[in-house]
């Protein structure tokens, strides 16, 4: 009997890691691999093994729980906090223990984000510089100063080092409502960050908003092909013929990034649906104010920064994303709805 394939997956009762594991659930060998979930809640951790996913209690921070459990699996897909630089030191030790017991290199793929690309623009421009994952020179420009970019960086520096495969794959703006049975069953978060908090923002102020003039560009992806992207790169690093040619350390960025927005669009769509809902005052966003800043967003103007990107790696597997910018502010509709249904605080802290 063949042995299963051992993957762990952190943030699977979120939004990417909840959507990235109902597309892995639809592969024809999904019997073939042995799931595991680190997970904070018991109870939920007991429901998923209804899914085909042995739980592990406890915190993505915990080194020695992280080291002991990566250490038993040959494939790490990590979706929780991109910043917790704890968690990625676990992982990496117990990737390195895994390579010194099977003399064989795990895989680690990591989630980032194209938050390390953004500006100081405060929605002032447009920004011109355009990053491709197929340039790691261009990336390696990057300071670590840039959000996310310690945590890539020293997994990069793992894979130098020769004991570990490393890909990390960099979502921009996720839109859409997750949906699958994770979600049906209330296990995963299905909902985004990004447009919700302007969301919250605006209906609180009674009135669409932006940063600046709302002119920055970032990319967006729906969160299903998102999820498609994971699964091509899974295919991917699981096919002995494709490993030794694909792109893995410095050479391992994947963009997951298909068309771009202004700051702008989505502010317009948001007001546009307020005012329809009966929520707002005018169809045209207004600027945040600096205390409107403090208010909902921290004090950041990391939502008018820009944020651009080609995703040549990922298309050259063969991702093919199609739903478009018009979809995403199509969708919009949907999200105002439910956050005038839920009425969750304005105040947002951290994005």
């Amino acid at each position: 009997m063949t042995e299963k394939t051992k993957v762990l997956i952190t943030g699977i009762t979120g939004y990417i890691g909840g959507s990235i594991f109902c597309r892995l659930m639809k592969r024809p060998d999904f019997s073939s691999f042995d799931f595991r979930a680190i997970v904070r809640s018991a109870e939920k951790g007991e429901r998923l093994k209804a899914f085909g996913v042995a739980p592990i209690v406890g915190s993505h921070s915990d080194i020695q729980l992280m080291s002991k459990a990566v250490s038993e699996v040959d494939i790490v897909i990590a979706t929780a906090d991109c910043d917790d630089l704890q968690a990625a030191e676990g992982t990496l030790q117990g990737l390195k223990k895994r390579f010194e017991e099977t003399g064989k290199k795990p895989i680690f793929i990591n989630t980032s984000g194209t938050g390390v690309l953004a500006d100081d623009a405060a929605g002032m421009y447009p920004g011109e510089v355009i990053y491709d994952d197929a340039n790691p020179d261009q990336i390696e420009t990057l300071p670590a100063s840039q959000p996310h970019r310690p945590v890539d960086l020293k997994i990069v520096a793992a894979d130098k080092e020769g004991y570990v495969n490393t890909y990390i794959i960099l979502p921009p703006t996720i839109w859409n409502v997750a949906t699958g049975p994770l979600f049906e069953h209330g296990i995963s978060n299905p909902r985004s960050i990004q447009i919700p908090a302007l969301i919250r923002a605006s209906l609180d102020r009674g009135q669409g908003g932006m940063v600046g003039k709302g002119l920055n560009i970032w990319p967006n992806v729906d969160i299903h092909e998102l999820a498609d992207l994971y699964n091509i790169l899974f295919d991917a690093v699981l096919s002995p013929s494709s490993l030794d040619t694909l792109g893995h350390g410095r050479d391992g960025f994947y963009f997951g990034a298909n068309e771009e927005h202004t700051l702008y669009d989505v502010g317009k769509a948001i007001a546009e649906n307020l005012v329809s809902a009966g929520k707002g005052k005018d169809s045209e966003p207004t600027t945040f104010t600096k205390e409107e800043i403090d208010k909902y967003f921290g004090g950041s103007n990391y939502l008018g920064s820009n944020s651009r990107c080609r995703s040549t790696r990922g298309r050259a597997l063969g991702w093919s994303p199609k739903r478009t910018t018009k979809d995403m502010l199509a969708s919009i509709k949907a999200e105002v709805e439910a956050e005038i249904k839920e009425g969750r605080s304005a105040e947002t802290k951290r994005l």
